[in-house]
């Protein structure tokens, strides 16, 4: 029986003996792996821990051990994400580039002032004493946590104090929005330019009460988006960037002016000789007066009053429609003065 035991435990210690060599081999096959080394190759190599590792050969690592997607480094963007994928033999899907935008603008000029705030120059810091003295309990602060929180140098505090997203050099990593204790800033689809800059949940008067820039939540900007991309959440517009909507003919509705474009000129439209003058294009326009003409004939655009939305272009069956002009991006909206890191 003794005999017997003892071959027991025997057999016993070299099965964890086995077990132990077969998963420090694996461990050591791991770290020599070449498609780590491949992929912080193709990394941007910043360490901005946006993808929640402290350094890029971190993540590497976890992609190869199948922790993390191929797609999540952020600041690397799509490209990125596809040459990992070809790394890893994984095919990535389509993938469409971020930004950081700030939703909000109610700045010294715009949000009513309630008392004199000299505590700690930190967003976190001023919301566990109020809000930095201002009437809006949700807007920016104007603190400078998100822009300390960047490792790119893309944000800062404007003059007005309100945050700022430098959109050339953000690159959608969102660490800024983690940072952000009143959760208002987001990442949207880099190919739209329109978004809404107000956070504050209150409705009506109550809102002009605190912001002469606020949302009303008086869903003109619902009723100008008939597609259905725009709902009213918790008195906020909710834009639905997955949607073909670009959000022109919301934010030229807006009384407010809450919406921020982020293009510097809107093309017009223009109608040529092959306007048949169906007149489709004149019942579409969100804009009353924008487009002129009798049944029958040619219509015209009124230039000063087009927004450049593109519903008519989409409507007209006779292809008459083109636009003009081109697209750019706001770069009278950099501050003058910026929050120094």
């Amino acid at each position: 029986m003794s005999i017997f035991i003892l071959f027991c435990i025997t057999g016993f210690f070299i099965a964890v003996l086995a077990l132990s060599q077969s998963i420090v081999s694996k461990k050591y096959q791991l770290r020599h792996d070449p498609r780590i080394d491949r992929i912080v190759m193709a990394l941007p190599g910043v360490n901005c821990t946006a993808c929640g590792y402290r350094r890029c050969s971190l993540f590497a690592r976890a992609v190869v051990e199948g922790k993390v997607p191929v797609d999540g480094c952020m600041p690397g963007g799509a490209r990125c994400a596809h040459e990992i994928g070809d790394i890893m033999g994984i095919t990535v899907a389509e993938l469409f580039e971020r930004m950081a935008v700030v939703h909000c603008k109610g700045g010294h000029g715009q949000v009513k002032v309630v008392a004199h705030y000299d505590g700690l120059a930190d967003c976190y810091g001023a919301t566990l004493v109020g809000s930095a003295g201002r009437a809006c309990n949700d807007g920016c602060l104007g603190l400078g946590s998100c822009v300390r929180a960047c490792p790119f140098g893309a944000l800062s505090i404007t003059a007005n104090g309100v945050a700022l997203v430098d959109q050339e050099k953000c690159n959608g990593c969102g660490l800024c929005v983690k940072h952000c204790p009143r959760a208002i800033i987001s990442l949207i689809p880099r190919v739209h330019k329109i978004f809404l800059a107000c956070s504050n949940h209150d409705w009506g008067s109550g809102v002009l009460d605190d912001c002469s820039v606020g949302c009303t939540a008086c869903t003109l900007c619902v009723l100008a988006t008939p597609s259905g991309a725009i709902v009213i959440t918790n008195n906020l517009p909710v834009l639905d960037y997955q949607s073909r909507e670009t959000f022109v003919p919301a934010a030229s509705k807006c009384p407010q002016k809450c919406f921020v474009d982020l293009v510097k000129a809107r093309p017009r439209a223009n109608i040529d000789t092959k306007c048949d003058g169906c007149a489709v294009c004149l019942q579409v326009c969100p804009i009353a007066g924008a487009i002129e003409g009798t049944k029958g004939m040619r219509h015209r655009v009124v230039k000063e009053l087009c927004i450049g939305c593109g519903i008519c272009l989409e409507h007209c069956h006779a292809h008459a429609i083109s636009l003009w002009g081109g697209l750019g991006y706001k770069s009278t909206t950099m501050p003058s003065k910026r929050y120094q890191r």
